[in-house]
């Protein structure tokens, strides 16, 4: 069975796509990932958030008002090793402009990422989110949803803070298709995992406590208006570091710039006294 013709609105939005994924320069992280100590501390179903440098990237950040653009979802060795003898994949995650594909971890060894783990997730349900994420590898982006892609070419759009989420709603079919944590929204969603509080004004339980936030969280409450920092301000997901998971000592720490090296060294080296001299 042959392949459908590129259409040209296709054509244009592979145009569109591809321009929004220029990286930006100028971009060094505080903290870069090692690939191998992220594989040690991640688990299945773990959410990894990530800063990311494109220009798609930008206008994410600032629409959410999040340090998180990007994020995807670990799902182990639930993938086979490649033939080639390539890194194994275990990430899966929605790119703007291909789809639902698997990365390994070294995809982003240059950027900042944040670990986001849900609590108390029983081993099968664990199970069923992986296999809801790696069921839906080959998923194809609809080049089609123009619309999708435009809001994001001006990454700073002249509107009000409340209104700013809402923005992430505009597009064609399926909103917010090209941000990641659609999917992993709709994952958790399956096995009805929560992901923002619920609300309710019953005693002895949190709420939200205003008018506007109520509405926001019940506008945002299905999983296509999800967006990489709901992972990080959920309660219910628990934000794990990997330089504190095998144990810390900050006394161990060696300090480039310590100031009693530095006082030590400002200070004058007064000849040594000579023999018998008086006090």
């Amino acid at each position: 069975m042959t392949a459908p013709a590129e259409t040209l609105l296709d054509r244009i939005g592979r145009w569109l796509a591809d321009r929004l994924q220029d990286e930006s320069s100028g971009y060094e992280p505080y903290t870069p990932s090692d690939p191998e100590t992220l594989r040690r501390v991640l688990q299945p179903g773990d959410v990894l958030l990530v800063e990311g440098n494109q220009k798609v990237s930008a206008a994410i950040k600032y629409l959410t008002q999040s340090t998180w653009s990007h994020a995807a979802l670990y799902v182990g060795d639930a993938l086979p090793e490649p033939a080639d003898g390539s890194e194994r994949p275990r990430l899966v995650e929605v790119t703007l402009g291909v789809g639902c594909v698997a990365v390994p971890l070294s995809r982003y060894r240059t950027y900042n990422t944040r670990i986001c783990r849900p609590s108390g997730l029983t081993p099968e349900d664990r199970d069923r989110v992986v296999s809801f994420m790696v069921n839906r590898i080959g998923l194809r982006y609809d080049m089609k949803n123009i619309f999708d892609m435009l809001r994001y070419f001006l990454p700073t759009p002249p509107v009000p803070v409340r209104w700013r989420r809402r923005m992430i709603a505009f597009g064609s079919g399926d909103p917010t298709r090209a941000i990641c944590s659609t999917l992993i929204a709709q994952a958790y969603e399956t096995i009805r995992y929560p992901i923002l509080p619920s609300i309710t004004i019953a005693p002895g339980r949190a709420c939200a406590q205003s008018g506007y936030s109520r509405q926001e969280i019940l506008h945002i409450r299905h999983h296509s208006l999800y967006t990489p920092r709901d992972f990080d301000l959920s309660p219910y997901f628990r934000i794990v570091k990997p330089t504190l998971e095998y144990g810390f000592d900050y006394r161990a720490v060696t300090w480039s710039d310590d100031p009693r090296i530095a006082e030590d060294a400002a200070l004058p080296q007064l000849p040594p006294a000579s023999e018998g001299a008086g006090a």
